[in-house]
């Protein structure tokens, strides 16, 4: 899977709705893989922006679902609530 062409699908639509793209990561963690996209904005990041974005960049990634080799699950999360 090629973090950068993910980066290029999703960034537009995180952009369009005012929060700023700021990491893509694929982790394997406690034997589930992870899609982690760190997103930031103006201001506090809070779970509601989380689930915003998670909703809006959703669709993208299932229309996508080829550039992925198996099942993962989606993190969208802050900086600060990643760390």
């Amino acid at each position: 899977m090629d973090i950068e062409i993910i980066k290029k699908l999703i960034e537009p639509t995180i952009n369009d709705n005012n929060y700023i793209l700021d990491e893509v990561l694929y982790l394997k963690e406690d034997g589930n893989d992870f899609l982690r996209v760190v997103i930031e904005k103006n201001g506090i990041i809070d779970v509601d922006d989380c689930v915003i974005v998670s909703k809006l960049i959703n669709p993208i990634l299932d229309e996508n679902e080829e550039l992925f080799d198996s099942a993962y699950i989606l993190d969208v999360c802050s900086k600060k609530g990643c760390e």
